[in-house]
């Protein structure tokens, strides 16, 4: 899923403003808690590009996720309009298709994320996000859940 992400976005690198990275790197950790339900934690990569500048930025993420003992793999893809609010602030909001995989089977949801990234420096060489979500899931029982990802934002020039 990575390779396609990054492949795409380098067929578009002549025409990308050279200040502009071609993708961001988003490493972190992620806390899920279900509605109802119990919670879980594990560390979390996702990787965006921005096809359409100003308009659209496209996220695709894989977590793994522990709970009491047992681990499920959750993969998404978002499709993000940014917001500039500042040389150091963007912040964006986002929804797409979500996949949990477990030993109880394949799970599929919608999820929606707001996106705040916030670069400390005028060089943008790294950054942080935060990323709360919410999912909700289409098999039986119709599982919820709220989750946030925090980490570091490392750009691919």
């Amino acid at each position: 899923m990575f390779a396609l992400l990054l492949s795409t976005t380098a067929a578009q690198a002549g025409e990308k403003d050279p200040k502009e990275p071609t993708a961001i790197v988003e490493l972190g950790g992620a806390s899920e808690w279900g509605l109802p339900g119990a919670s879980s934690h594990g560390p979390s990569l996702a990787v965006e590009f921005t096809p359409i500048k100003d308009w659209l930025e496209i996220e695709g993420g894989v977590d793994r996720m522990f709970h009491s003992g047992r681990g499920e793999w959750g993969t998404d893809l978002l499709f993000k309009k940014p917001f500039t609010l500042s040389d150091k602030l963007e912040f964006m909001v986002g929804i797409g298709p979500q996949w949990t995989f477990s030993r109880g089977g394949t799970q599929t949801s919608a999820e929606f994320a707001l996106d705040f990234m916030y670069w400390p420096t005028a060089d943008r060489k790294y950054g942080w996000f935060l990323e709360p979500s919410y999912s909700y899931a289409f098999n039986r029982g119709h599982e919820r859940s709220l989750s946030t990802t925090v980490g570091l934002l490392i750009p691919i020039p």
